[in-house]
Formats: C-alpha cells, structure tokens, sequence
C-alpha cells in the first residue's frame, strides 16, 4: 500500500506540473510572443473604419455580389457561403456531377459578367472555391480581367483600377511559398474610399 501510494503521489505531482506547464505556461509564452512580435495577426488582422467599426479580417473573405465590386472565390462555408463559423469545403470530388454542374453555370455567370467571349479561359479560382471556402485572395488574373468592368461601372480610368490591383497584391511567404494573391476586401475598400 505504502508503495502504492508513492507511486500515485508521483503520478498526481506529475499530472499538475504538466497540466501548469501545457495549460499555462505554454499558452501564456506564446500569447506574449505574438503580441509583441506580430500583435495585429495574433489580433485577427482587423480592417477598422475611421469610426472604429471593424469592416472584415485580411485573413477572412466577404461575399461581394455588386457587379461595382471585384467578386471573391465562390464560398462553401455554411448556407449562404463566407460563413466563418462554417469554414470548410464542399467535399465534392472531381467526378461529382454537381460540381461540374456548378462551374460550368460559374464559367458562363463569370463571362456573361465580365463581357468575356467564349475563347476566353476563366481563371480557376473564379469558378471553384477553396479548401477552406474563406480565402480573400483571387489571382492576378482574375482580378484583371474583372478590372474593366470594375472601371467602368465606377467611371474610373483602367489604369487606375489596375494600379489599385497592384497596391493590394500580396506576394508569397519568402517570396517563393504560393503565388501572389489580390486581397478582394481591402481591394473593394479601397475603391469605395475613391
């Protein structure tokens, strides 16, 4: 018995100095790290008005639908799409029916909306959604090619448009991790603050 109870002293001396070190210590060290080394990632990467109102994350994409704005990737997180609190895919297969179905009617939405002749390739990330159904990026390419319907229907000149495209490109982590990426919100924002 009096082995025995050693034995659990050990185990239950072991299981607080874990349970401080792993729920504690651990969780405090990187809390501090992050917010003094990258306090607005470990914040939410929040995009504030003049007013101090929060308009959306850099890290989280909108659903824009205006035909004055440049549209994000299609969503499949939750009902309606860009449903943070849904984040994920459709799990739909290269196979699926439905899918096919649904880029095929994208592929014709996406020209039908941006004047584009039926030669003309759409990029991928027009008409397919992410992984996580919440990516605020869209390639170079799209963003190009809704540029001038963007312009026009603004009343602003093309290569304004195009400059802002280039201001809110985001290039790849160390400059070789992913491709460059237009960050659709900031990009909206940026025009409606013209």
């Amino acid at each position: 018995m009096k082995e025995f109870l050693s034995q659990l002293r050990g185990a239950l001396a072991a299981t607080v100095v874990l349970a401080a070190v792993t729920c504690g210590l651990y969780p405090m060290a990187v809390w501090v790290l992050a917010q003094t080394l990258f306090p607005n990632s470990a914040n939410g990467s929040l995009l504030v008005d003049g007013s101090g109102t929060v308009r959306g994350s850099r890290r989280i994409g909108q659903g824009f639908t205006s035909p004055r704005y440049f549209l994000p990737r299609p969503s499949a997180a939750g009902v309606s799409g860009y449903d943070a609190t849904a984040s994920g895919g459709s799990n739909l297969g290269p196979l699926s029916m439905k899918l096919r179905d649904a880029v095929r009617d994208r592929i014709a939405a996406y020209r039908a909306m941006n004047g584009l002749p039926e030669t003309e390739s759409v990029p991928a990330d027009a008409v397919t959604a992410s992984g996580s159904g919440l990516d605020p990026h869209i390639s170079l390419r799209n963003a190009s090619l809704q540029a001038p319907r963007v312009a026009r229907l603004r009343g602003l000149d093309p290569a304004r448009v195009q400059e802002l495209i280039r201001r809110h490109t985001e290039f790849p982590a160390a400059g070789f991790l992913g491709e460059p990426g237009v960050n659709v919100l900031t990009l909206n924002r940026a025009l409606d603050a013209r």
